[in-house]
């Protein structure tokens, strides 16, 4: 299978910043459950989702390759 470029360069940019900024949350909610800021049991689990959504936005990004135009799923930007 080889990945094409299927988003443009507004796509792209869009989908980078908008993975680093997951990426930031995602050690944002890691370091408040590893503190025990919050008592709350699934932080690890929005941590752990944040940080993969995180890193597949950050390679769409980098690579010009969306998973969701792949699969014909028509996204607006």
């Amino acid at each position: 299978m080889v990945m094409e470029c299927n988003i443009d360069a507004r796509g792209k940019a869009i989908r980078l910043f908008g993975g680093m900024a997951s990426i930031v949350a995602g050690f944002g909610v890691a370091s408040v459950a590893y503190f025990g800021l919050v008592e709350f049991p699934y932080l690890w689990y929005a941590s752990a989702g944040l940080l993969a959504g995180g890193t597949l936005g950050v390679f769409e990004g980098w690579s010009g390759w969306c998973v969701a135009r792949a699969m014909g799923i028509w996204t607006p930007i």
